[in-house]
């Protein structure tokens, strides 16, 4: 519920113990136990009623509910797509030699589609690196698109 493990845990009995002393803790602990159960019964207690109460309503107001999350479903799929990966997919059938230019000699045939690429979350992406320093007497490459 909290999602709370042992260092926290630990970290909140140590911090407890300083602020009300070893004294009135016990009595503390009982009292946050007997709040959280009483919280927990008010819970399932409402949730019972409120399907007693509307029965078979609850189920028509689920229906549209799940039939949004169908319609969800493709987006889900679509999320962490990269631009060439969505292109490749939909538009070359996962042919993706237009981009790699390796193309196996039969261009009349696609070849079988590819999973698509994902890219990593923003967080971790790196700028490309500077291209390496040409060595002495060592001709640049060729960039036929600015030629």
């Amino acid at each position: 519920m909290f999602n709370i493990g042992w260092p926290e845990m630990v970290i909140l009995v140590v911090a407890a113990l300083m602020i009300l002393g070893p004294e009135r803790l016990p009595e503390a602990i009982r009292w946050t136990a007997r709040s959280m159960r009483q919280v927990r019964e008010y819970a399932t207690g409402a949730t019972s009623q409120l399907r007693s109460e509307l029965g078979p309503e609850l189920d028509e107001i689920r229906k549209p509910l799940e039939e949004l999350q169908q319609l969800a479903k493709p987006l889900q799929e679509l999320r962490g797509m990269t631009p060439r990966g969505l292109v490749t997919k939909h538009l070359l059938d996962g042919d993706d030699s237009l981009f790699t230019g390796k193309f196996d000699g039969n261009s009349d045939k696609p070849t079988a589609p590819q999973a698509p690429e994902i890219s990593a979350p923003a967080a971790t992406w790196t700028p490309p690196q500077p291209p390496k320093p040409l060595a002495r007497n060592e001709e640049p490459p060729i960039d036929f698109d600015a030629t």
